[in-house]
């Protein structure tokens, strides 16, 4: 027994020896730690921390602990709870739906007091929200409010920051806690912490902010928008850089930044450790701290050489020949320099932890962007060099498609904010993600049309759908009522005897009745009388009687043959975005009166198909009358002659394709309609008592002329004031004219399918 526990003691003391020579350090340290543990938490590991960065950073660059601009997670936190009061807020507990049952989705903004500042910027928001479709002046119709306030610089140090916004709503009798309000905000906190206060309570408001942080951000309530400059065009925009021929998609530099660096506050890390990757081969970045007003107060030992090298690159330059371009964050999570990269074809490198990308709700910027991390900066060369050629080149792809349909005006900018919130009240009629990342892009595609790509003319190759086999031919009539004319009897016997037609549906324009059935021909497909509001815009009303994809658009004075309706549609089939018919003219630039021409002459460019014989597809019936403002509609009623114009437009600024001209057998002659036929009211003129056009502005009257000389005179007219609008020229000119195999080669006839269009 006693030999037993001898055995025992010595076992212990040898294994309290080799732990106190083996281990004795690590049990040292750990009773050190853990008596200062209640004195001080460490919080390990940190990215700043010396021992970590200590090769790559000097010690006077790195974050300090102690740095007073960056706030305890706590703080920031009381200070989010203090503008978000109503953090919880959703779509369901925050909005009133019912205000949006009765007249649907329609925006009111407040009458703006005289003697309040407003930024040129929040004009254009204001202005964007007038001119589109939504938009209505009684507050009783509408569903979201916009305030008259500009709420868009919140930084009291600002001189637009506007005072006392709290009382100024309080007093608004709509604003109702803030139920039904959308506010718009571009900056927001001021030095050092850049926070989230807007220095007013939003209440129940949908918030659309740029530089939003994904804690503050209230998923499917608040919408985040980009930052954008004040000289951010109004509509239009400027196009992107890349073009078809820019080709490989590896440009000169693989990865580049330009920009300030801030010495002390927030954000001044991440842009302080940018040197790190600089390679000055395929790497470029350059910072400067030259900015501010004591700048030099807070110069290191790097600022004057990084002045210099900051000055030997031109920044334009490095976005043209860049493929990846760097998007730190700044003061706040966004910065201008994330649209200029989107716009440049210049793939978005973003550092910014925490920030709510724009439109993220829609957006899948995966596939155009490459999402970095600030603590992970010196891995982010060796992640870019890795991504593939064929991918970098749909990343620049997808790039110039989201600037274009989201970013490069004001207007689309709010148009999206709009539409995200107007899907969110109908989750069921809503658009995919795959209709908000694929051209044409989610403000062209209406959901009220349709929820299935096969109903729309831009999937089909994609998807695998194709185009009903039939149309619907669509006549517009203005002919003295009590008779019908020779031309259109050859006309409705043409058309019907296609082996393609489905139905034949006659718009009587005039203000007398149409004449009975028993006087019109005979057909052997159904023809269906429609009695029309004698308005020009008529024409493209999608009106429940066309139920095929493909309508065949005509004039009663039309003359055409059943071989060329045949082969027209044939074509079509194979473009059915695009407006395919015969009669063409086109448009050009005239530098003597810096305005826009509009040609009838038969050249080899075309840029503009006729409405009088066109085949396209039926939903640009709905985008005419539903996506274009009331505006425009009046201008077409008010200039003859107008209506073929803009659509040619509309479908040219969502296609961005030529429309497509085909085979025609006698060159058409455009014959002005013969207003005298039909009393006041007749197509071509307001009826009485309606206003004209007031956006845009009705031409001014020409001296008399010529029918014709009228006729094309508000055709240039109609022109000009379409890419005012639009804020640029939509039309795209083309040299393409389809014709059958074999057409006109010295061949035998019988070879030919359509031998009779050479007749």
């Amino acid at each position: 027994m006693q030999t037993r526990k001898k055995y025992i003691f010595l076992t212990f003391l040898a294994s309290w020896l080799l732990l106190s020579f083996f281990g004795g350090d690590q049990l040292r340290r750990f009773i050190f730690f853990s008596g200062r543990k209640a004195e001080a938490r460490r919080n390990w590991p940190r990215w700043t921390d010396r021992t970590l960065l200590k090769s790559f950073a000097d010690p006077e660059e790195l974050q300090r602990d102690e740095d007073p601009s960056l706030l305890s997670p706590r703080e920031r936190r009381a200070a989010w709870l203090s503008v978000y009061r109503s953090s919880r807020c959703r779509m369901e507990t925050c909005f009133d739906f019912s205000r949006c049952e009765r007249h649907g989705f329609k925006v009111f903004t407040y009458p703006q007091e005289r003697g309040q500042p407003i930024s040129e910027t929040y004009s254009k928001i204001l202005s964007s929200i007038e001119r589109s479709r939504y938009h209505t002046l009684n507050p009783e119709e509408a569903c979201l409010f916009i305030l008259s306030i500009d709420t868009l610089d919140r930084d009291h140090l600002s001189g637009q920051y506007v005072r006392n916004v709290d009382e100024k709503i309080r007093g608004f009798p709509l604003w109702n806690g803030g139920r039904n309000h959308l506010i718009f905000n571009l900056y927001s906190g001021t030095w050092p912490s850049y926070t989230g206060e807007l220095g007013f309570d939003i209440g129940q408001a949908i918030l659309a902010k740029a530089s939003f942080d994904t804690d503050s951000f209230r998923p499917g309530f608040d919408v985040s928008i980009p930052l954008f400059s004040k000289d951010h065009p109004q509509r239009g925009g400027d196009r992107g850089w890349l073009y078809q021929d820019s080709v490989p998609p590896k440009k000169k530099y693989l990865l580049v930044f330009k920009g300030k660096r801030y010495l002390t506050g927030i954000g001044s890390g991440t842009r302080n450790a940018l040197h790190h990757i600089h390679n000055g081969k395929d790497i470029i970045s350059l910072t400067t701290c030259k900015h501010g007003k004591d700048w030099e107060k807070h110069k290191d030992t790097r600022c004057d050489k990084d002045n210099v090298d900051y000055e030997r690159f031109d920044y334009q330059e490095l976005l043209h020949n860049s493929t990846f371009c760097i998007v730190p964050r700044g003061r706040r999570l966004g910065s201008f320099r994330f649209l200029e990269a989107l716009q440049a074809a210049c793939i978005p490198v973003l550092l910014s932890d925490g920030w709510e990308l724009p439109f993220a709700e829609a957006i899948d910027w995966g596939k155009a962007a490459v999402v970095g991390s600030e603590r992970l900066l010196l891995q982010i060369p060796s992640a870019v060099r890795c991504i593939h050629p064929e991918r970098v080149l749909a990343f620049q792809q997808q790039t110039q498609f989201l600037w274009d349909a989201y970013f490069s005006s004001v207007d689309k900018i709010v148009h999206t904010t709009l539409e995200i919130i107007k899907d969110r009240l109908s989750p069921h009629r809503s658009r995919s993600r795959f209709l908000w990342n694929t051209l044409p892009g989610g403000l062209l595609v209406l959901p009220d049309f349709s929820t299935h790509l096969g109903d729309f003319p831009f999937y089909y190759l994609q998807q695998g759908y194709s185009p009903s086999k039939k149309f619907t031919a669509f006549i517009r009539v203005v002919s003295q009522a009590g008779s019908l004319t020779q031309p259109i009897l050859r006309l409705i016997q043409a058309v019907s005897g296609s082996q393609y037609c489905a139905q034949i549906v006659v718009l009587w324009s005039c203000e007398k009745p149409p004449p009975p059935s028993g006087k019109w021909p005979q057909s052997a497909v159904p023809l269906t009388i429609i009695q029309g509001r004698r308005k020009l815009s008529d024409r493209f009303f999608p009106f429940e009687a066309i139920q095929t994809d493909a309508v065949l658009s005509l004039d009663e004075d039309t003359s055409l043959s059943t071989s060329e309706v045949d082969f027209a549609f044939l074509v079509w089939r194979s473009f059915p975005e695009r407006i395919v018919g015969f009669p063409t003219q086109s448009h050009f630039w005239d530098p003597e009166q810096g305005r826009w021409g509009y040609t009838s002459k038969w050249t080899n460019e075309l840029s503009i198909v006729l409405t009088a014989a066109a085949f396209y597809h039926r939903y640009y019936h709905s985008l005419f009358t539903e996506y274009l403002p009331a505006g425009l509609r009046e201008l077409v009623d008010g200039l003859a002659a107008c209506e073929d114009i803009l659509m040619n437009v509309l479908v040219a600024a969502v296609t961005k394709l030529p429309p497509i001209k085909v085979t025609q057998r006698k060159q058409h002659k455009e014959v002005v309609a013969q207003q005298a036929e039909c009393r006041d009211g007749a197509a071509g003129t307001p009826p009485p008592g309606q206003r004209s056009p007031s956006a845009p502005h009705s031409a001014p009257a020409k001296p008399k002329g010529t029918a014709g000389s009228r006729r094309f005179s508000q055709r240039q007219d109609c022109l000009n004031q379409l890419a005012d609008w639009f804020g640029y020229m939509p039309l795209v000119s083309s040299q393409l004219r389809l014709d059958p195999v074999l057409f006109k080669d010295q061949v035998s006839v019988l070879r030919k399918k359509y031998p009779s269009l050479e007749k």
